[in-house]
């Protein structure tokens, strides 16, 4: 009875906060804080282009904290260690299958670490190449070939891998490209415009699916 409450409760406050995104904090010793100017840009360029009405001040809000529930979509990034304790690992995993969703951008060394935390959070689940047709990849805008290449780590492909809950996606991992790169502003990564441009669509489809579904 005291799960049904909570999972009813979670439900309630995800659709009550409909137009807000936060940066999840985590322990371990990675910077979870990284790219502090990528999501207040994406911000902006989703209440331009998608008529959102996000706070131009994201929260950061701990793995641990009901405060994860105030908002549809979590933001997680950062370079190295990642440590979920069993609390934090079943309080993420309350609030993703209540409704919530999480994003994971890929900064350099993130991999190995989110890889082995999320399965604490869904043992049984393994992620799987988001397929190009997925409606994450085809909202404001398309991407007909799936995750648009930003950032260079290994020579590797860019690619958006999910973890799906009961058909749901609701972990999108951007891999081998660190969207929240192309976020930022673009004195810091020297990126061209088009590629930054790219970034900010990509972004803008991720925050538009988490807000629909």
């Amino acid at each position: 009875m005291k799960y049904i409450f909570t999972f009813f409760l979670c439900m309630l406050l995800l659709q009550s906060n409909a137009q807000e995104v936060a940066i999840l904090k985590y322990n371990g010793g990675g910077d979870w804080y990284a790219n502090p100017t990528a999501i207040p840009n994406l911000v902006e360029f989703s209440n331009i282009n998608i008529k959102t009405n996000i706070s131009k001040n994201p929260q950061s809000v701990a793995v641990n904290s009901e405060d994860i529930y105030n908002f549809p979509i979590l933001f997680l990034t950062g370079h190295g260690n990642i440590l979920f304790s069993d609390d934090e690992a079943n309080n993420l995993r309350n609030y993703l299958i209540s409704g919530g969703f999480l994003h994971i951008s890929d900064n350099y060394g993130l991999d190995k670490y989110i890889r082995r935390e999320l399965k604490k959070v869904f043992p049984s689940l393994e992620f799987k190449e988001v397929p190009t047709n997925h409606p994450i990849y085809n909202q404001t805008f398309k991407f007909p070939n799936g995750m648009p290449k930003i950032h260079e780590h290994d020579k590797k492909q860019a690619q958006g891998f999910g973890l799906f809950f009961e058909g749901r996606l609701v972990v999108f991992y951007d891999y081998e490209t660190d969207l929240s790169d192309g976020w930022e502003d673009e004195v810091i990564h020297n990126n061209p415009k088009s590629v930054r441009e790219k970034a900010l669509k990509m972004g803008a489809n991720i925050i538009e699916y988490a807000f629909k579904n």
